[in-house]
């Protein structure tokens, strides 16, 4: 149904409008409200937020419809006006274009031309409508898509490619905020998410500044993806920087629970496959990578102890030059048949 402000000054056009459009009103394809000046528009738009188009004459009195044009960007940027007057010279219709007029139409009115034009900016201001809710819901895609996903999609030909993938040399690190599971059965849910939350938001900035990309968040855990040059070097200061931030954070008392949070940290570099992983028949894919690199990361974040920073042996002799680090000595990793010689990295 399209809604339509009729704004004129004479009565017998409201009920003319009925008349010849009484079919349209009865299909419910069109609702048409009334104001007999700019100031009530401007009181009909205010409780009718959903109006798609005006037709407005330009003499009336309070207000005249060239300055109802001048007011309809702020009451609703969406809603798209036709004048219809018998003032037709061109001074008015160049003044009602240039203040933001949709189209002109000049009285005594035909009603065939009339619909057509109604018509036309009907279709302009559903567009409108949904080049406008695009731009929300791509909005609200970037928050929830990482930003590779969304350069990936930008590819000619990524619709046959969805299920393609590439091996990459990277560095995987994995972020847990120790403890903090054990809090969750005794701080109501929205203090436990506003939280973690907050955190959440330390980790990726870090992540962000040091160009990593946010893989995924699971549970109380970040992965983070870093390719390109340096990218261990990069993933180690970023995980440097979020252990010191959570140093400094204090005590946090929630619903008369203690919590001193701190973080565990698992590095790991190597060959990884990165593309899209899941079920195309599903139309579900998850963007990632996978291997036995990225395996070793998680395994040796679960290996660290509260405020360490783990790498392994091979991340330790590229980053021993650059970094400070310490041989913790060799652990037994889940799935692995052999100890595991770690380190940590201290500065």
């Amino acid at each position: 149904m399209a809604k339509i402000l009729v704004v004129d000054d004479e009565t017998d056009l409201e009920l003319l409008i009925k008349q010849k459009f009484r079919k349209k009103i009865r299909e419910n394809a069109y609702e048409f409200v009334f104001a007999h000046n700019g100031v009530e528009a401007l009181e009909k738009l205010a409780q009718h937020p959903d109006m798609d188009i005006i037709l407005s004459d330009i003499n009336m009195p309070e207000m005249d419809g060239l300055t109802l044009l001048t007011k309809l960007p702020e009451a609703n940027p969406l809603v798209k006006a036709v004048i219809v007057s018998a003032y037709g010279d061109m001074d008015n219709i160049r003044m009602a274009m240039n203040r933001g007029a949709f189209d002109f139409v000049c009285k005594p009115v035909n009603f065939e031309d009339l619909e057509v034009t109604m018509e036309k900016t009907v279709q302009h201001v559903i567009q409108l409508r949904e080049t406008m809710q695009a731009i929300k819901e791509n909005n609200i895609l970037r928050m929830y898509v990482d930003e590779n996903v969304l350069k990936f999609m930008t590819h000619k030909e990524f619709e046959n490619s969805l299920m393609a993938n590439e091996t990459i040399e990277g560095t995987v690190l994995f972020m847990d905020i120790c403890g903090f599971t054990s809090i969750t059965e005794k701080v109501q849910a929205n203090t436990v998410v506003k939280l973690l939350n907050t955190f959440f938001d330390l980790m990726v900035k870090e992540i962000i500044a040091q160009g990593g990309h946010v893989d995924k968040f699971m549970g109380d855990a970040v992965m983070a993806v870093f390719k390109g040059e340096y990218h261990l070097d990069r993933a180690i200061d970023a995980g440097l920087a979020v252990r010191q931030h959570f140093k400094e954070v204090e005590e946090v008392n929630m619903d008369g629970v203690a919590f001193k949070p701190q973080v565990s940290i698992g590095i790991n570099s190597g060959e990884m496959v990165s593309g899209n992983i899941g079920s195309a028949s599903l139309r579900r894919l998850d963007y990632t990578v996978i291997g036995d690199a990225v395996n070793l990361a998680q395994r040796l974040q679960s290996a660290a102890q509260p405020g360490q920073l783990v790498i392994s042996e091979a991340a330790y002799q590229k980053a021993k030059e650059s970094f400070h680090c310490q041989k913790i000595g060799e652990v037994s990793l889940k799935n692995k048949a052999n100890p595991v010689t770690i380190y940590e990295v201290m500065e």
